[in-house]
C-alpha cells in the first residue's frame, strides 16, 4: 500500500536534471509530529516571541513533507515543486526546533523531527548542481536566488547540526555543498550573481550574507579573499548614486528596506567589512526623503510610485514580531539617521507585553507566509533604538530638519526629485520608468496635516496623471522633465539658498504639464492634445471634510460626484484648497486601499474631466 508521502511525491514528478553533487537516496517513510499541545504565551522569553506562530506550523508543514524529503503543502515559495530549492529552506526552522531546549517547545530532541530535518536535507542536497548552483523555476535552473538564499540556510543549520552534535553524515555533506556553492557564488565572472549594475542586488546581498557566515564556519583563505572582494564589488555596483539598491534597474522598497538591508546586516555580524556600513548609510540617507512621517504618529507613508517590484505603502510606528526590518538595527551606531525608521526598544517592549498577556490562541501562519528569515533574526542579540534616540533621528530628517531645499538625484535616465516648501513638501520621478513604477509628481505633503496625495505603482487608476481614454495614464510610461526657475546649480542657488519657486517641465507626445512650487502652493498646469482627465490619489482620514465648491460634501469610503471649480480638504485644524479655475465634473471614488494596522486611512481617486487643458492650484494650508 503507497504512503500518503508516496501518493504526495508522485504529484511532483522531476523533469530529466542536471548532473547533482547529492543524488537522492531512497529513505524510510518520514514520521508525522505530534500535534502541538496549547500554546502558554507567557512561557516565551519577549525577543522569542516570532518563533509562536512557526511552532504552531510546524507539525503541519512538516506532515506534508513527502518520503523523499520534499516540503510538499505548498507552505513556502512558488512554484511548490521538488526541483524548487527554495521550498526547502525551511530546513533551518526545523533544525532550530529541534536543537534549541526552551519550556514552549516540546520538539527539541524530538527523533520524528530530526528524521524529517534529514530527509529534507538529503532532497535539499540532491537539488544542487555541481557547478554548487541551485534550481528554483525549473530543474535544470543555475539559480541566483535559491544558491544566495540558499548558502545563507544551509550555513546556518550546519552551525546548529554542529552544536547539536547530530547528523554527522550531513553535517560532511553541507561543508563540502556551501564550498562549491561559494565557489561559483563568488566568481566574479559569475553574469548570473553579478552583473554591472546588479539586477536583483538583494540576492546577491543574500549569498554575501550566508557565505560570511560560511567562512567563519570553515575558514578557506582563498574564498575569503573572494568574499572581501565581493563586499566591495556589490558596494560598487549594487548601490545606485541616487542611495538606492537596485532592483529590476530601479529602486523597490520592500527589497531595500525589508530584504536587502537586513541580509546586509545579517552578513555584517559575521564579518564587520566596512563597504556593510557605507552601504547602509547610503540607503538611508535615500529613505529619509521617501518615507513621509504622519504627524498624528501613526508612522510612515511610503513614496511608493517609484517602486519596480511590490507595492509597500506604509510603515507603522511601532512594528511588533514578526518585523522584517528588525535586523536593520545593527546599523543604528554607526547610522544613527536609520533609529527614525526603527521602532522603539521601549515600545516593543510594550507590544510584546501585551502579546504575552493575550488570551488568543497561536493559530498556525497561512501557507506561503512562512519566511524563515524571521527566525534567522532571531539568532542575534537586540539594541533597538531607545525612544529619545529615536526622537532625534526622527529630528534630523531632511524634511523635518528643513523648510526649504531641492534635492534632485539622477541615475541612469531617471530622476528623483524632492521639494521641500515652508508649507510643503513634494516629491516626482521623471525620466526612464522602471519595470512597474509609475512617474510624474508622486506624493504631497503638509507639515501639520500630513500626507495629503500618494501615488501608488502597478496601478493605472491610482497615479497622479492625466489619464487618456481607455485609463492610458502618461504615468505608465517615461516622462522625462526639465527644471527651471532655480534649478540646482543656477544663480538663484548662491549661498546656499534654495530659490522661492521652482519650476518643473515633464510630458511626452501627447501631453506637457508644467508645475510651479512656491511656499504654500503647487500651480499643475496640463496641456494635452486629446480631451483627458487629471487623476489625483488622495489619502483621506474618516474625520476629513472635503467640500466641493458647490457644497457638496464628500462621504468618505463612498463616491461623490460634483460640478464645481475646486473642493476644501480640512484635517484637523488645516485647511488645503484644491482650484482648478472652471467648474468641471468631479467624481471622487475610494478604493480599497487602506494605510497603516488601523486601516483608517483610506486610498480616494478624485478625477476630472477635461478637454484637453487642466489648470489646477494647491494652496496648502
Amino acid at each position: 500500500m503507497l504512503s500518503r508521502r508516496t501518493l504526495l511525491r508522485a504529484t511532483a514528478l522531476l523533469p530529466v536534471a542536471a548532473p547533482v553533487l547529492f543524488p537522492g537516496t531512497a529513505s524510510a517513510e518520514v514520521p508525522d509530529l505530534a500535534p502541538l499541545p496549547t500554546l502558554n504565551r507567557a512561557l516565551f522569553a519577549p525577543h522569542e516571541q516570532r518563533f509562536a506562530p512557526y511552532l504552531a506550523t510546524l507539525a503541519p508543514m512538516v506532515n506534508d513533507m513527502d518520503d523523499s524529503g520534499f516540503f510538499a503543502g505548498g507552505w513556502w515559495r512558488t512554484p511548490s515543486a521538488s526541483y524548487n530549492a527554495r521550498v526547502q529552506e525551511h530546513v533551518f526552522t526545523l533544525a532550530w526546533f529541534y536543537a534549541n531546549a526552551r519550556p514552549w517547545n516540546p520538539y527539541a530532541g524530538d527523533a520524528s523531527l530530526l528524521a524529517a530535518l534529514d530527509a529534507a536535507l538529503g532532497h535539499y542536497l540532491s537539488l544542487q548542481h555541481s557547478d554548487g548552483s541551485f534550481p528554483e523555476y525549473s530543474r535544470n535552473e543555475h539559480g541566483l536566488a535559491p544558491t544566495g538564499f540558499g548558502i545563507g540556510y544551509l550555513a546556518k543549520t550546519l552551525r546548529i547540526l554542529r552544536s547539536a552534535g547530530v547528523l554527522p553524515a550531513r553535517q560532511a555533506q553541507l561543508t563540502a555543498a556551501l564550498r562549491t556553492a561559494m565557489t561559483w557564488f563568488l566568481n566574479p565572472a559569475n553574469r548570473t550573481v553579478w552583473q554591472e549594475p546588479l539586477y536583483f542586488a538583494n540576492q546577491t546581498a543574500s549569498g554575501l550574507a550566508g557565505a560570511a557566515l560560511a567562512l567563519k564556519l570553515d575558514p578557506d583563505p582563498t574564498l575569503a579573499t573572494g568574499l572581501t572582494e565581493a563586499f566591495a564589488r556589490i558596494a560598487a555596483t549594487g548601490v545606485s548614486p541616487v542611495g538606492f539598491f537596485y532592483e529590476e534597474r530601479g529602486h523597490d522598497m520592500n527589497y531595500n528596506f525589508e530584504v536587502m538591508l537586513p541580509e546586509l546586516a545579517d552578513a555584517y555580524h559575521h564579518n564587520p567589512d566596512p563597504n556593510l556600513v557605507d552601504m547602509a548609510r547610503a540607503f538611508t540617507g535615500f529613505l529619509a526623503y521617501n518615507l513621509l512621517r504622519e504627524p498624528d504618529g501613526a508612522g510612515y507613508m511610503v513614496n511608493v510610485a517609484p517602486s519596480t517590484r511590490t507595492s509597500t505603502r506604509w510603515y507603522d510606528e511601532v512594528r511588533p514580531d514578526p518585523d522584517r526590518t528588525a535586523l536593520n538595527w545593527t546599523f543604528t551606531h554607526q547610522v544613527p539617521l536609520l533609529s527614525a525608521f526603527m521602532t522603539a526598544r521601549e515600545d516593543l517592549a510594550e507590544a510584546r507585553a501585551a502579546w504575552a498577556a493575550s488570551t488568543e490562541p497561536v493559530t498556525p501562519l497561512a501557507k506561503q507566509d512562512t519566511s524563515p528569515r524571521i527566525l534567522t533574526h532571531g539568532l542575534y542579540d537586540e539594541r533597538f533604538p531607545s525612544r529619545q534616540q529615536r526622537a532625534d533621528a526622527i529630528a534630523d530628517l531632511p524634511y523635518l530638519r528643513s523648510d526649504n531645499f531641492v534635492e534632485l538625484r539622477r541615475d541612469s535616465g531617471q530622476d528623483f526629485l524632492y521639494v521641500r516648501k515652508p508649507g510643503l513638501y513634494l516629491g516626482g520621478y521623471f525620466g526612464r520608468r522602471a519595470s512597474r513604477s509609475r512617474t510624474g509628481l508622486t506624493f504631497l505633503w503638509h507639515p501639520e496635516a500630513g500626507t495629503i496625495i500618494c501615488g501608488l505603482n502597478d496601478n493605472n487608476h491610482a497615479c497622479w496623471s492625466t489619464v487618456f481614454p481607455g485609463q492610458a495614464p502618461d504615468s505608465n510610461g517615461p516622462l522625462p522633465a526639465t527644471y527651471f526657475h532655480g534649478a540646482p546649480g543656477g544663480s538663484e542657488w548662491a549661498g546656499g539658498q534654495a530659490p522661492a519657486a521652482f519650476g518643473i517641465r515633464y510630458g511626452n507626445a501627447n501631453v506637457t504639464t508644467d508645475v510651479l512650487v512656491a511656499r504654500r502652493t503647487i500651480r499643475r498646469t496640463v496641456t494635452a492634445n486629446a480631451a483627458a482627465t487629471e487623476q489625483i490619489p488622495l489619502v483621506l482620514h474618516p474625520t476629513d471634510v472635503l467640500t466641493f465648491t458647490d457644497g457638496t460634501q464628500a462621504a468618505f469610503g463612498g463616491s461623490t460626484s460634483a460640478t464645481a471649480d475646486g473642493f476644501d480638504l480640512r484635517r484637523g485644524g488645516t485647511t488645503i484648497r484644491f482650484r482648478w479655475g472652471t467648474p468641471l465634473q468631479a467624481i471622487l471614488a475610494a478604493g480599497t486601499v487602506r494605510y497603516f494596522r488601523d486601516g483608517a486611512r483610506r486610498f480616494h481617486a478624485l478625477r476630472i474631466p477635461h478637454q484637453g487643458t487642466f489648470d489646477l492650484t494647491v494652496i496648502m494650508g
